[in-house]
């Protein structure tokens, strides 16, 4: 949220729509409750802000979620849209491995969250030869080490994540029991 929050006000965009993956083409999602679930994280999580909304473009989608394909999609449903892409160093990283990268280049500004494992002298190395990588816009973040699979390690060890997502998000994946280790829900409604 905080990146998206910065996004927002450096990029100097109208909204920010969060798109939850339906299909991940690239990895398999550690414990994934599915896609339904994770969108109901995302429209919790973005509730209480008007500038972010929750799309289900990619849930809806049959097959593997490409970002060249929503992107192509988007801007057929809205032409006169300027498009971005907000990343996290890491997957910035891996752009080069991704389905149709130049056409995501293309297709809208790449805007990357620098990492403390990834800075933009690593990422230049990684994605430098991709046509369009020089259009890569760094935004400056105070440096805030979160992680999605942070945060299932934390659920997964009993660690507290609260502050680390939205308290909805949070209450919504301990009532669901998500990410938890196997047993460990019965276990704790049995004491």
């Amino acid at each position: 949220m905080v990146c998206a929050q910065e996004a927002f006000v450096q990029l100097e965009l109208d909204r920010i729509v969060f798109m939850p993956v339906g299909v991940a083409p690239h990895r398999e999602l550690d414990q994934d409750p599915g896609a339904e679930v994770r969108l109901e994280m995302v429209e919790l999580a973005v509730a209480d802000d008007e500038r972010f909304e929750a799309s289900r473009v990619e849930v809806d989608r049959d097959g593997p979620s490409y970002t060249s394909d929503t992107l192509e999609q988007l801007a057929k449903e809205s032409p006169d849209d300027e498009l971005f892409v907000i990343l996290g160093g890491d997957q910035a990283a891996a752009l080069a491995t991704w389905h149709e990268p130049e056409k995501v280049l293309e297709r809208s500004t790449v805007a990357v969250f620098e990492r403390q494992s990834w800075g933009r002298n690593g990422i230049g190395i990684k994605i430098g030869r991709l046509r369009g990588a020089r259009n890569v816009r760094y935004l400056d973040m105070p440096l805030i080490q979160v992680s999605s699979s942070a945060i299932r390690r934390r659920v997964r060890a009993g660690t507290p994540i609260r502050y680390l997502v939205p308290d909805k998000v949070a209450d919504y994946i301990e009532k669901k029991g998500l990410y938890a280790e196997q047993g460990s829900q019965k276990e704790a409604v049995a004491s």
